[in-house]
Protein backbone atom coordinates (compact mmCIF):
# COMPACT_ATOMS: atom_id res chain seq x y z
CA UNK A 1 0.00 0.00 0.00
CA UNK A 2 1.59 3.34 -1.43
CA UNK A 3 0.83 6.90 0.51
CA UNK A 4 -1.57 7.70 -3.01
CA UNK A 5 -3.95 4.54 -2.15
CA UNK A 6 -3.60 5.47 1.63
CA UNK A 7 -4.65 8.94 1.04
CA UNK A 8 -8.03 7.93 -0.13
CA UNK A 9 -8.85 7.97 3.60
CA UNK A 10 -7.98 11.50 3.59
CA UNK A 11 -10.68 13.16 5.32
CA UNK A 12 -10.91 10.27 7.80
CA UNK A 13 -7.11 11.33 8.72
CA UNK A 14 -7.75 14.98 8.40
CA UNK A 15 -10.37 14.61 11.17
CA UNK A 16 -8.58 12.18 13.46
CA UNK A 17 -5.64 15.01 13.60
CA UNK A 18 -7.98 17.65 14.90
CA UNK A 19 -9.57 15.06 17.40
CA UNK A 20 -5.89 14.71 18.59
CA UNK A 21 -4.98 18.02 18.54
CA UNK A 22 -7.82 18.79 20.32
CA UNK A 23 -6.91 16.37 22.70
CA UNK A 24 -3.66 18.21 23.43
CA UNK A 25 -5.10 21.10 23.69
CA UNK A 26 -7.46 20.24 26.59
CA UNK A 27 -4.58 19.31 28.44
CA UNK A 28 -2.13 21.89 27.88
CA UNK A 29 -4.18 24.64 27.23
CA UNK A 30 -6.20 26.68 30.51
CA UNK A 31 -8.26 28.83 28.11
CA UNK A 32 -11.05 26.60 27.81
CA UNK A 33 -13.30 29.39 25.61
CA UNK A 34 -10.32 29.74 23.33
CA UNK A 35 -10.43 26.21 22.88
CA UNK A 36 -14.23 26.51 21.55
CA UNK A 37 -13.12 28.86 18.87
CA UNK A 38 -9.36 27.37 18.15
CA UNK A 39 -12.13 23.59 16.82
CA UNK A 40 -14.54 25.60 14.77
CA UNK A 41 -11.61 26.86 12.98
CA UNK A 42 -9.85 23.72 12.82
CA UNK A 43 -13.21 21.78 11.84
CA UNK A 44 -14.23 24.66 9.10
CA UNK A 45 -10.20 24.07 7.49
CA UNK A 46 -11.46 20.12 7.33
CA UNK A 47 -14.59 21.24 5.70
CA UNK A 48 -12.64 23.47 3.09
CA UNK A 49 -10.12 20.58 2.47
CA UNK A 50 -13.05 18.54 1.84
CA UNK A 51 -13.83 19.76 -1.40
CA UNK A 52 -10.53 19.36 -2.81
CA UNK A 53 -11.26 16.26 -5.52
CA UNK A 54 -10.37 13.08 -4.78
CA UNK A 55 -9.84 9.84 -6.56
CA UNK A 56 -11.67 7.05 -6.42
CA UNK A 57 -10.53 3.32 -4.94
CA UNK A 58 -10.91 0.67 -2.27
CA UNK A 59 -8.15 -0.16 0.66
CA UNK A 60 -7.90 -3.16 2.73
CA UNK A 61 -8.84 -5.94 0.26
CA UNK A 62 -12.54 -4.01 -0.33
CA UNK A 63 -13.27 -3.38 3.49
CA UNK A 64 -13.23 0.79 2.58
CA UNK A 65 -14.11 2.47 -0.22
CA UNK A 66 -14.40 5.70 -2.24
CA UNK A 67 -16.72 7.04 -4.67
CA UNK A 68 -17.48 10.26 -6.01
CA UNK A 69 -20.74 10.24 -4.22
CA UNK A 70 -20.11 9.30 -0.93
CA UNK A 71 -17.09 11.70 -1.21
CA UNK A 72 -19.53 14.29 -1.81
CA UNK A 73 -21.97 13.03 0.93
CA UNK A 74 -19.40 13.21 3.81
CA UNK A 75 -18.96 16.66 2.61
CA UNK A 76 -22.40 17.47 3.08
CA UNK A 77 -22.13 15.84 6.35
CA UNK A 78 -19.34 17.90 7.09
CA UNK A 79 -21.64 21.15 6.33
CA UNK A 80 -24.10 20.35 8.62
CA UNK A 81 -21.74 19.73 11.32
CA UNK A 82 -19.81 23.20 10.99
CA UNK A 83 -23.51 24.84 10.96
CA UNK A 84 -24.08 22.80 14.17
CA UNK A 85 -20.69 23.91 16.08
CA UNK A 86 -21.54 27.35 14.98
CA UNK A 87 -25.00 27.05 16.59
CA UNK A 88 -23.39 25.76 19.84
CA UNK A 89 -20.75 28.04 19.82
CA UNK A 90 -22.27 30.35 22.24
CA UNK A 91 -23.55 27.49 24.16
CA UNK A 92 -20.40 26.09 24.75
CA UNK A 93 -18.42 29.56 25.46
CA UNK A 94 -20.93 30.67 28.18
CA UNK A 95 -22.17 27.82 29.82
CA UNK A 96 -20.25 24.65 29.01
CA UNK A 97 -16.99 26.37 29.04
CA UNK A 98 -17.18 27.45 32.82
CA UNK A 99 -17.80 23.54 33.58
CA UNK A 100 -14.19 22.62 31.44
CA UNK A 101 -16.56 20.57 29.42
CA UNK A 102 -16.23 21.89 26.02
CA UNK A 103 -13.63 20.18 24.45
CA UNK A 104 -14.88 17.11 25.33
CA UNK A 105 -18.23 17.96 23.31
CA UNK A 106 -15.82 18.54 20.10
CA UNK A 107 -14.37 15.60 20.61
CA UNK A 108 -17.13 13.25 21.08
CA UNK A 109 -18.71 14.80 18.46
CA UNK A 110 -16.07 14.49 15.96
CA UNK A 111 -15.54 10.48 16.55
CA UNK A 112 -18.91 10.19 16.06
CA UNK A 113 -18.75 11.52 12.64
CA UNK A 114 -15.75 9.51 11.84
CA UNK A 115 -17.28 6.31 12.72
CA UNK A 116 -19.89 7.79 10.15
CA UNK A 117 -17.47 7.94 7.75
CA UNK A 118 -16.59 4.76 8.07
CA UNK A 119 -19.84 3.60 7.22
CA UNK A 120 -20.77 5.63 4.47
CA UNK A 121 -17.50 4.38 2.88
CA UNK A 122 -17.86 0.44 4.23
CA UNK A 123 -17.41 -2.39 1.52
CA UNK A 124 -17.79 -5.58 4.10
CA UNK A 125 -20.45 -5.76 7.03
CA UNK A 126 -17.32 -5.72 9.38
CA UNK A 127 -16.37 -2.12 8.38
CA UNK A 128 -20.06 -1.32 8.89
CA UNK A 129 -20.84 -2.48 12.00
CA UNK A 130 -17.44 -0.47 13.12
CA UNK A 131 -18.53 2.43 12.02
CA UNK A 132 -21.65 1.80 13.30
CA UNK A 133 -20.39 1.45 16.81
CA UNK A 134 -17.92 4.03 16.77
CA UNK A 135 -20.76 6.92 15.26
CA UNK A 136 -23.50 5.65 17.95
CA UNK A 137 -21.27 4.94 21.11
CA UNK A 138 -20.40 8.93 21.78
CA UNK A 139 -24.15 10.16 20.59
CA UNK A 140 -25.10 8.43 24.13
CA UNK A 141 -22.72 10.82 25.81
CA UNK A 142 -23.66 13.66 24.19
CA UNK A 143 -27.04 12.96 24.85
CA UNK A 144 -26.67 13.19 28.92
CA UNK A 145 -24.02 15.54 28.74
CA UNK A 146 -26.03 18.36 30.57
CA UNK A 147 -25.32 16.40 33.77
CA UNK A 148 -27.51 18.50 35.79
CA UNK A 149 -30.68 18.22 34.21
CA UNK A 150 -32.76 15.15 35.09
CA UNK A 151 -34.41 14.67 31.49
CA UNK A 152 -30.77 14.82 29.88
CA UNK A 153 -29.62 12.04 31.89
CA UNK A 154 -32.94 9.91 31.13
CA UNK A 155 -32.27 10.67 27.15
CA UNK A 156 -28.70 9.32 27.70
CA UNK A 157 -30.40 6.27 29.10
CA UNK A 158 -33.14 5.64 26.61
CA UNK A 159 -30.58 6.47 23.84
CA UNK A 160 -28.09 3.57 24.99
CA UNK A 161 -30.39 1.13 25.76
CA UNK A 162 -32.46 1.60 22.62
CA UNK A 163 -28.82 1.95 20.29
CA UNK A 164 -27.67 -1.14 22.43
CA UNK A 165 -30.54 -3.61 21.07
CA UNK A 166 -30.51 -2.20 17.88
CA UNK A 167 -27.01 -2.65 16.93
CA UNK A 168 -27.30 -6.46 18.74
CA UNK A 169 -30.52 -6.65 16.43
CA UNK A 170 -28.34 -5.47 13.22
CA UNK A 171 -25.47 -7.78 14.04
CA UNK A 172 -27.33 -10.65 14.68
CA UNK A 173 -29.29 -9.99 11.08
CA UNK A 174 -25.01 -10.13 9.60
CA UNK A 175 -24.66 -12.78 11.21
CA UNK A 176 -27.41 -15.07 9.87
CA UNK A 177 -26.60 -13.36 6.21
CA UNK A 178 -23.20 -14.47 6.89
CA UNK A 179 -24.45 -17.87 7.34
CA UNK A 180 -26.30 -18.23 4.27
CA UNK A 181 -23.30 -17.01 2.11
CA UNK A 182 -19.75 -17.38 3.77
CA UNK A 183 -18.83 -13.64 3.17
CA UNK A 184 -19.51 -10.67 4.22
CA UNK A 185 -17.64 -8.41 1.29
CA UNK A 186 -20.77 -6.92 -0.10
CA UNK A 187 -19.24 -7.68 -4.26
CA UNK A 188 -18.89 -11.33 -3.12
CA UNK A 189 -22.28 -11.06 -0.90
CA UNK A 190 -24.37 -9.82 -3.85
CA UNK A 191 -23.01 -12.32 -6.38
CA UNK A 192 -23.95 -15.17 -3.90
CA UNK A 193 -26.96 -14.78 -1.83
CA UNK A 194 -29.92 -16.19 -2.68
CA UNK A 195 -33.37 -15.86 -1.78
CA UNK A 196 -34.66 -18.28 1.45
CA UNK A 197 -36.05 -18.11 4.77
CA UNK A 198 -32.99 -17.72 6.73
CA UNK A 199 -31.54 -15.00 4.32
CA UNK A 200 -34.65 -13.36 4.13
CA UNK A 201 -34.74 -13.19 8.29
CA UNK A 202 -31.04 -11.62 8.25
CA UNK A 203 -32.41 -8.99 6.39
CA UNK A 204 -35.46 -8.00 8.01
CA UNK A 205 -33.15 -8.11 11.36
CA UNK A 206 -30.41 -5.81 9.96
CA UNK A 207 -32.65 -3.52 7.99
CA UNK A 208 -34.07 -2.88 11.95
CA UNK A 209 -31.02 -1.67 13.28
CA UNK A 210 -30.58 0.67 10.90
CA UNK A 211 -34.50 1.76 11.15
CA UNK A 212 -33.46 2.44 14.60
CA UNK A 213 -30.73 5.59 13.47
CA UNK A 214 -33.27 6.16 10.83
CA UNK A 215 -36.58 6.86 13.39
CA UNK A 216 -38.45 4.41 11.19
CA UNK A 217 -42.31 3.19 12.57
CA UNK A 218 -41.94 1.23 14.83
CA UNK A 219 -38.48 2.05 15.90
CA UNK A 220 -39.23 5.80 16.46
CA UNK A 221 -39.94 5.85 20.13
CA UNK A 222 -36.90 7.03 21.13
CA UNK A 223 -36.63 9.58 19.36
CA UNK A 224 -39.11 12.43 21.06
CA UNK A 225 -37.67 11.94 24.59
CA UNK A 226 -34.19 12.08 23.43
CA UNK A 227 -34.43 15.10 21.57
CA UNK A 228 -36.25 16.56 24.45
CA UNK A 229 -33.69 15.70 26.75
CA UNK A 230 -30.70 15.80 24.82
CA UNK A 231 -28.88 19.49 24.18
CA UNK A 232 -30.49 21.30 21.21
CA UNK A 233 -27.40 21.34 19.17
CA UNK A 234 -26.70 17.45 20.12
CA UNK A 235 -30.60 16.85 18.84
CA UNK A 236 -30.11 18.65 15.50
CA UNK A 237 -26.97 16.20 15.03
CA UNK A 238 -29.69 13.10 15.69
CA UNK A 239 -31.88 14.39 12.98
CA UNK A 240 -29.53 15.69 10.44
CA UNK A 241 -26.13 13.95 10.32
CA UNK A 242 -27.12 10.49 12.24
CA UNK A 243 -30.32 10.10 10.26
CA UNK A 244 -28.41 11.15 6.96
CA UNK A 245 -25.39 8.67 7.09
CA UNK A 246 -27.64 5.65 8.47
CA UNK A 247 -30.12 6.44 5.20
CA UNK A 248 -26.94 6.64 2.72
CA UNK A 249 -25.35 3.14 3.81
CA UNK A 250 -28.79 1.61 3.76
CA UNK A 251 -29.33 3.20 0.23
CA UNK A 252 -26.08 1.64 -1.22
CA UNK A 253 -26.64 -2.04 0.85
CA UNK A 254 -30.71 -1.91 -0.78
CA UNK A 255 -29.45 -0.69 -4.27
CA UNK A 256 -26.15 -3.00 -4.50
CA UNK A 257 -26.23 -6.11 -1.95
CA UNK A 258 -29.86 -7.02 -1.39
CA UNK A 259 -31.18 -7.21 -4.82
CA UNK A 260 -32.47 -10.53 -4.66
CA UNK A 261 -34.51 -9.07 -1.84
CA UNK A 262 -36.32 -6.49 -4.55
CA UNK A 263 -40.37 -7.72 -3.80
CA UNK A 264 -39.54 -8.40 -0.36
CA UNK A 265 -37.95 -4.98 0.35
CA UNK A 266 -40.39 -3.38 -2.06
CA UNK A 267 -43.17 -4.14 0.05
CA UNK A 268 -41.83 -3.66 3.36
CA UNK A 269 -41.00 -0.12 2.41
CA UNK A 270 -43.92 0.92 1.23
CA UNK A 271 -45.86 -0.26 4.59
CA UNK A 272 -43.31 0.93 6.61
CA UNK A 273 -43.20 4.41 4.58
CA UNK A 274 -47.04 4.86 5.12
CA UNK A 275 -46.64 3.66 8.62
CA UNK A 276 -43.87 6.45 9.18
CA UNK A 277 -45.44 9.39 7.78
CA UNK A 278 -48.84 8.80 9.16
CA UNK A 279 -47.48 8.52 12.72
CA UNK A 280 -44.92 11.11 12.90
CA UNK A 281 -47.42 13.83 11.41
CA UNK A 282 -50.57 12.65 13.53
CA UNK A 283 -48.29 12.53 16.78
CA UNK A 284 -46.89 16.14 15.70
CA UNK A 285 -50.11 18.00 16.06
CA UNK A 286 -50.21 17.05 19.23
CA UNK A 287 -46.73 18.80 20.29
CA UNK A 288 -45.94 22.16 22.06
CA UNK A 289 -42.65 21.54 23.06
CA UNK A 290 -40.29 22.64 19.84
CA UNK A 291 -37.88 19.94 20.61
CA UNK A 292 -40.48 17.23 20.34
CA UNK A 293 -42.59 18.91 17.54
CA UNK A 294 -39.74 19.27 15.39
CA UNK A 295 -38.39 15.40 15.99
CA UNK A 296 -42.24 13.82 15.17
CA UNK A 297 -41.47 16.06 11.89
CA UNK A 298 -38.33 14.15 11.62
CA UNK A 299 -40.09 11.08 11.59
CA UNK A 300 -42.39 11.83 9.39
CA UNK A 301 -39.44 13.15 6.54
CA UNK A 302 -37.75 10.00 6.89
CA UNK A 303 -41.14 8.19 5.69
CA UNK A 304 -41.03 10.50 2.76
CA UNK A 305 -37.51 9.58 1.82
CA UNK A 306 -38.21 5.97 1.84
CA UNK A 307 -40.53 7.15 -1.41
CA UNK A 308 -37.33 7.64 -3.13
CA UNK A 309 -35.78 4.28 -1.90
CA UNK A 310 -39.05 2.63 -3.44
CA UNK A 311 -37.18 3.79 -6.91
CA UNK A 312 -33.81 1.06 -7.51
CA UNK A 313 -32.46 2.89 -9.81
CA UNK A 314 -30.42 6.66 -10.58
CA UNK A 315 -32.95 8.62 -10.22
CA UNK A 316 -33.95 6.48 -6.85
CA UNK A 317 -30.38 7.29 -5.69
CA UNK A 318 -29.70 10.61 -6.85
CA UNK A 319 -33.45 12.06 -5.50
CA UNK A 320 -32.41 10.44 -2.59
CA UNK A 321 -28.99 11.96 -1.95
CA UNK A 322 -30.61 15.51 -2.89
CA UNK A 323 -33.73 15.63 -0.74
CA UNK A 324 -31.27 14.79 2.44
CA UNK A 325 -28.84 17.38 1.78
CA UNK A 326 -31.96 19.86 1.75
CA UNK A 327 -33.22 18.24 4.78
CA UNK A 328 -29.63 18.60 6.31
CA UNK A 329 -29.85 22.29 6.19
CA UNK A 330 -34.00 22.87 6.34
CA UNK A 331 -33.62 21.26 9.52
CA UNK A 332 -30.42 22.70 11.03
CA UNK A 333 -32.09 26.27 10.64
CA UNK A 334 -35.46 25.33 12.28
CA UNK A 335 -32.82 23.86 14.98
CA UNK A 336 -30.85 26.78 15.19
CA UNK A 337 -33.78 29.05 15.87
CA UNK A 338 -35.09 26.84 18.77
CA UNK A 339 -31.30 27.04 20.19
CA UNK A 340 -31.26 30.94 20.00
CA UNK A 341 -34.49 31.56 21.47
CA UNK A 342 -33.57 28.51 24.63
CA UNK A 343 -30.05 29.63 25.70
CA UNK A 344 -31.30 33.41 25.83
CA UNK A 345 -35.04 33.09 27.45
CA UNK A 346 -35.07 29.04 28.59
CA UNK A 347 -37.97 28.95 26.24
CA UNK A 348 -39.08 26.11 24.05
CA UNK A 349 -43.04 25.72 23.88
CA UNK A 350 -45.08 26.56 20.79
CA UNK A 351 -46.97 29.57 23.00
CA UNK A 352 -43.93 31.09 23.87
CA UNK A 353 -43.11 32.05 20.10
CA UNK A 354 -46.59 34.07 20.09
CA UNK A 355 -45.54 37.57 18.69
CA UNK A 356 -41.73 36.69 17.98
CA UNK A 357 -42.32 38.50 14.64
CA UNK A 358 -42.92 41.80 16.26
CA UNK A 359 -39.97 41.55 18.51
CA UNK A 360 -37.79 39.10 16.62
CA UNK A 361 -38.69 39.35 13.20
CA UNK A 362 -35.21 37.90 11.38
CA UNK A 363 -34.99 34.97 13.83
CA UNK A 364 -39.32 34.64 12.69
CA UNK A 365 -38.30 34.86 9.24
CA UNK A 366 -35.71 32.27 9.23
CA UNK A 367 -37.79 30.06 11.11
CA UNK A 368 -40.67 30.53 8.59
CA UNK A 369 -38.34 29.75 5.82
CA UNK A 370 -37.29 26.40 7.12
CA UNK A 371 -40.89 25.37 8.05
CA UNK A 372 -41.91 26.22 4.33
CA UNK A 373 -39.17 24.37 3.34
CA UNK A 374 -39.95 20.99 5.47
CA UNK A 375 -43.54 21.09 4.58
CA UNK A 376 -42.77 21.60 1.03
CA UNK A 377 -44.00 24.97 -0.09
CA UNK A 378 -42.61 26.44 -3.13
CA UNK A 379 -40.17 28.00 -3.81
CA UNK A 380 -37.96 26.82 -1.00
CA UNK A 381 -35.57 23.95 -1.76
CA UNK A 382 -37.81 21.25 0.17
CA UNK A 383 -40.53 21.48 -2.56
CA UNK A 384 -38.18 20.63 -5.24
CA UNK A 385 -36.71 17.63 -3.23
CA UNK A 386 -40.16 16.11 -2.03
CA UNK A 387 -41.21 16.59 -5.92
CA UNK A 388 -38.46 15.12 -7.18
CA UNK A 389 -39.13 12.00 -4.38
CA UNK A 390 -42.66 12.01 -5.73
CA UNK A 391 -41.63 11.72 -9.09
CA UNK A 392 -38.98 8.69 -7.91
CA UNK A 393 -42.18 6.71 -6.78
CA UNK A 394 -44.64 7.57 -9.28
CA UNK A 395 -41.74 6.28 -11.86
CA UNK A 396 -42.56 2.29 -10.49
CA UNK A 397 -46.08 3.14 -10.52
CA UNK A 398 -46.25 3.97 -7.14
CA UNK A 399 -49.29 6.27 -7.45
CA UNK A 400 -51.46 5.58 -4.09
CA UNK A 401 -48.60 5.76 -2.48
CA UNK A 402 -47.96 9.35 -4.00
CA UNK A 403 -51.30 10.17 -3.17
CA UNK A 404 -50.94 9.33 0.27
CA UNK A 405 -47.88 11.16 0.66
CA UNK A 406 -49.37 14.32 -0.64
CA UNK A 407 -52.20 13.43 2.10
CA UNK A 408 -49.48 13.90 4.15
CA UNK A 409 -48.02 17.08 3.16
CA UNK A 410 -51.33 18.22 3.38
CA UNK A 411 -51.01 17.29 7.13
CA UNK A 412 -48.02 18.48 7.57
CA UNK A 413 -48.62 21.74 6.76
CA UNK A 414 -51.38 22.47 9.13
CA UNK A 415 -48.74 21.94 11.85
CA UNK A 416 -45.93 24.06 10.70
CA UNK A 417 -48.14 26.73 9.60
CA UNK A 418 -49.20 26.42 13.65
CA UNK A 419 -46.11 27.91 14.47
CA UNK A 420 -45.84 30.05 12.07
CA UNK A 421 -49.34 31.60 12.70
CA UNK A 422 -48.07 32.05 16.33
CA UNK A 423 -45.14 33.83 15.00
CA UNK A 424 -46.69 36.60 13.01
CA UNK A 425 -50.28 36.70 13.57
CA UNK A 426 -51.22 35.76 17.30
CA UNK A 427 -50.43 38.54 20.15
CA UNK A 428 -48.68 38.09 23.51
CA UNK A 429 -48.22 40.52 26.72
CA UNK A 430 -45.53 38.14 27.83
CA UNK A 431 -44.06 38.06 23.54
CA UNK A 432 -39.99 37.11 23.92
CA UNK A 433 -38.08 40.13 24.30
CA UNK A 434 -35.63 41.65 21.57
CA UNK A 435 -32.32 39.79 21.74
CA UNK A 436 -29.16 39.92 20.01
CA UNK A 437 -27.15 36.85 18.91
CA UNK A 438 -24.26 35.84 18.84
CA UNK A 439 -21.61 36.31 15.89
CA UNK A 440 -21.43 32.45 15.68
CA UNK A 441 -25.47 31.81 15.79
CA UNK A 442 -25.53 34.41 13.31
CA UNK A 443 -22.71 32.62 10.91
CA UNK A 444 -24.69 29.38 11.49
CA UNK A 445 -27.98 30.73 10.64
CA UNK A 446 -27.35 32.13 7.27
CA UNK A 447 -25.30 29.17 6.45
CA UNK A 448 -28.30 27.50 6.46
CA UNK A 449 -30.84 29.42 4.71
CA UNK A 450 -27.99 29.85 2.15
CA UNK A 451 -27.95 25.97 1.70
CA UNK A 452 -32.19 25.98 1.56
CA UNK A 453 -32.06 28.73 -1.61
CA UNK A 454 -29.15 28.21 -3.24
CA UNK A 455 -29.78 24.46 -3.86
CA UNK A 456 -33.43 24.55 -4.32
CA UNK A 457 -32.88 27.56 -6.99
CA UNK A 458 -29.62 26.35 -8.82
CA UNK A 459 -30.14 23.36 -10.72
CA UNK A 460 -26.52 22.25 -11.29
CA UNK A 461 -26.56 20.93 -8.19
CA UNK A 462 -29.45 18.26 -8.68
CA UNK A 463 -27.61 17.63 -12.12
CA UNK A 464 -24.39 16.93 -10.74
CA UNK A 465 -25.67 14.94 -7.54
CA UNK A 466 -27.68 12.87 -10.47
CA UNK A 467 -24.56 12.38 -12.98
CA UNK A 468 -22.62 11.37 -9.69
CA UNK A 469 -25.29 8.48 -8.47
CA UNK A 470 -24.17 5.14 -9.95
CA UNK A 471 -23.05 1.76 -7.88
Amino acid sequence: MNLESFLLMRQELILLAVILLLVIGEIFSNNKKGLVTFAIILFALHTIIGFFPLAEGALFGGSFKVTTLTHMFKNVLNIGVLIILLQSADWLRDKVANEHKSTEFFILMFASLLGMYYMISSGDFLMFYLGLELSALPVAALVAYETTKRKSAEAGIKFILSAGLASGTSVFGVSLLYATTGTIYFEEFANIVSYSNLSLLGFVFFFAGLAFKISLVPFHFWTADVYEGAPIGVASYLSVISKGSAVMILMIILFTVMKPFDMVTHNMLYIVSLATMFIGNLFALRQQNMKRFLAFSSIAQAGFILLGLMSNDQLGVSTVVYFVSIYVFTNLAAFGVVQAISSKTGKENIDDYNGLYRTNPKLSLVMMIALFSLAGIPPVAGFFGKFFLFTAAASQGLYLLVFLAVVNVTISLYYYLLVVRAMFIRKSEDAIPYFNSGIYMKLGLVLAVAGIVIIGLYSPIYEYIYEISKF
